[in-house]
């Protein structure tokens, strides 16, 4: 039975050997599935960076996109079973086995470290002549960079912790974990949920700001752009925290200026500035520059494709946060 370090510690040589036992395994169509190997729980922990698997299952399971259905196919699984493994990492399974939490815990934790693991596993199926058509570099760190989570900045521990304190003492109570770790497992799924959302809001603006249009991946400055909440994440529920319709992308001029009441959105998704801000736009020239119109839309701007921020979350941002 695999402990800690041979998620933690792996070697390419042991990841190697490991990936020769998926390329001989035969397909299990059904029954009980073979246990999963460290390399499959480590893929799968790379998979919860890009995917939520809250979003799919049972009869939906299908329908979770890459990298699930080629983790699937690689390990000779349905995607069910890569999903189900993908829940065991963040504790949302009661029987999820010790090590996939505490690991996955571990190395949300750690970015550099699982970034040194993730180039582990591709150098491994790469000398066993597992190519990018069967198992693709989907977090593209294979030949350099560091991976990082996405839309921290509201989540300070502090605001983590208060959200979590009932669920901490329930899980604690249960006497699997310590209080410790069991703080580490929750948290950390938190920040990848969080993630996870930013991923999907950035994709659903089109990569642009929706205030201006400024698309920073144009000069290769992805970072510049911030995805966040319209209702906060410390006043939304648990359900609004992940909801697509409750983001907005933004550069980080007009994210801060939205976070802060100088400007929020109508019904109609016309875009209003406070009225502190038009007479510094009409006073200021250097303000002008920043949030007169031109550059500021008239509208959000946003892909003929996209789904649209939920009247709800407006509605909240203009009565909670707008400074008229």
């Amino acid at each position: 039975m695999a402990d800690l370090a041979d998620y933690l510690d792996l070697t390419v040589g042991q990841a190697r050997q490991q990936f020769g036992e998926l390329v001989r395994r035969s397909p299990v169509s059904s029954g009980r599935q073979v246990v999963f190997l460290p390399v499959e729980t480590l893929l799968c922990l790379a998979a919860s960076f890009q995917v939520n698997h809250r979003h799919f299952g049972g009869a939906t399971a299908h329908r979770a996109p890459e990298p699930v259905p080629s983790l699937g196919r690689l390990f000779s699984r349905p995607p069910s079973s890569v999903l189900a493994k993908m829940a065991n990492l963040d504790g949302s399974r009661a029987h999820g086995g010790k090590w996939d939490v505490l690991a996955g815990a571990v190395l949300r934790d750690d970015p550099a470290h699982f970034t040194d693991v993730y180039r582990v596993l591709l150098a491994a199926a790469r000398a066993e002549g597992i190519g990018q058509d069967r198992l693709p570099d989907f977090l593209g760190l294979e030949y350099g960079g560091e991976f990082a989570l996405l839309g921290q900045n509201e989540l300070q521990t502090s605001v983590l912790e208060r959200a979590f304190k009932a669920q901490i003492a329930q899980r604690v109570s249960e006497g699997v974990f310590s209080e410790k770790q069991t703080e580490q497992i929750i948290l950390a799924a938190a920040r990848v949920g969080q993630h996870v959302f930013a991923l999907n809001v950035l994709n659903n603006c089109g990569q642009r700001c929706v205030f201006c249009g400024l698309n920073p991946s144009t000069f290769g400055a992805k970072r510049m752009l911030v995805a966040g909440h319209i209702k906060p994440w410390k006043d939304s529920a648990p359900s609004e925290r992940l909801d697509l319709r409750n983001g907005l992308a933004a550069c980080p001029s007009h994210d801060v200026a939205f976070d802060t009441g100088l400007l929020t959105v109508g019904p109609a998704l016309q875009i209003h500035i406070s009225g502190a801000l038009a007479d510094a736009v009409r006073d200021d020239p250097l303000t002008r520059r920043y949030y007169g119109r031109p550059p500021l839309l008239e509208s959000l701007l946003l892909p003929k494709d996209a789904l649209l921020p939920a009247r709800k979350y407006l509605d909240w941002h203009k009565a909670k946060v707008f400074v008229a």
